[in-house]
């Protein structure tokens, strides 16, 4: 498609403004596609200042930026005003430490991390590598929430590699750092049967709280409570002790101590829920959801609060 001239200079403004500057689907602290996930995390890993572009939220830059630079996917990284290229590119170029010096940033530390494999998780990786043809390695993908992910994939010269009798195990970068402590086992009981991974760096789980616990801790100063409820639900049920909200958006909350007790409130407990996880993405390690919300803290702590 040809680029109207506007766009055109709306592009190149904002590549003048910035030296680096990822188009991606979403915000960096919530992706809406996996590959706009992989660059956030390749570019994070590096501790990279970079500007961002949610070109879902502006059709015309998403369909000019592909015309711009002649790249027909999301996301696109510039640096300097210049493409790079995607997501898969990024993450071969921080793998490489070319990113690093495109960046002007210190050489990447590439550590292996130190890991742990059973000897039942060994058999069972042994096995799948014999019956792959014996040319391929483990490879330990950790992302950005520690989600991790084991395949088997070819030798990568690139890649952060460590062995553990006799297996080489590979990682990306970013994961390298993540995977630090990481003991996979074998397991055949109740969780299945099958490899399972324990990651130390791991955000806790949230927990889930009852009504009463949290008013107690909250009352005694000890636990920061959240009520995502929008103002016309609060304004027919809200608790009696100090809340925070997210009327006037998040970064209050974010700015909080990451050690710092935090619980959420809604109406029965699954808004706040996605809350919390949200926050404990963020990298906060004492997360609660408010066990049946709202209407719970009535039956159980205050028949005063209105049922809705």
């Amino acid at each position: 498609m040809s680029l109207d001239p506007a766009l055109r200079a709306r592009i190149e403004s904002l590549l003048q403004a910035n030296r680096a500057v990822l188009f991606m689907k979403g915000e960096p602290s919530a992706p809406q596609c996996g590959f706009s996930a992989k660059a956030v995390s390749a570019l994070d890993a590096l501790g990279a200042d970079y500007a961002h572009v949610n070109v879902l939220a502006d059709g015309e830059i998403r369909e000019g930026i592909k015309a711009y630079g002649d790249w027909p996917t999301i996301p696109q990284l510039y640096i300097d005003g210049e493409l790079v290229g995607g997501s898969d590119i990024i993450a071969q170029m921080v793998n490489s430490g070319e990113l690093h010096t495109a960046l002007g940033l210190p050489a990447p530390d590439r550590t292996p991390p130190s890991i742990t494999i059973t000897p039942a998780a060994l058999a069972m990786i042994r096995q799948a590598i014999s019956d792959a043809g014996g040319e391929v390695v483990l490879q330990v993908d950790v992302d950005r929430n520690f989600r991790t992910r084991l395949n088997l994939a070819p030798p990568d010269a690139d890649a952060v590699a460590t062995e553990v009798e006799g297996v080489r195990v590979q990682f990306d970068l970013a994961g390298a750092r993540r995977a630090e402590g990481l003991r996979i086992d074998f397991a055949d009981d109740m969780r299945g049967k099958g490899l399972v991974i324990e990651n130390p760096n791991a955000p806790p789980p949230v927990v889930q709280s009852t009504p009463a616990e949290v008013e107690a801790r909250v009352r005694a100063g000890e636990m920061v409570l959240v009520d995502v409820r929008p103002p016309e639900e609060r304004a027919i049920a809200s608790v009696s002790v100090p809340f925070l909200t997210l009327d006037a958006g998040s970064a209050g909350i974010q700015a909080l101590p990451k050690d710092r007790p935090i619980a959420f409130l809604c109406h029965a407990g699954g808004r706040s829920g996605r809350a919390a996880e949200e926050f404990r993405m963020l990298g906060f390690r004492d997360v609660h959801n408010v066990d049946g919300g709202i209407s719970a803290w009535s039956d159980t702590v205050d028949p005063s609060i209105p049922k809705y």
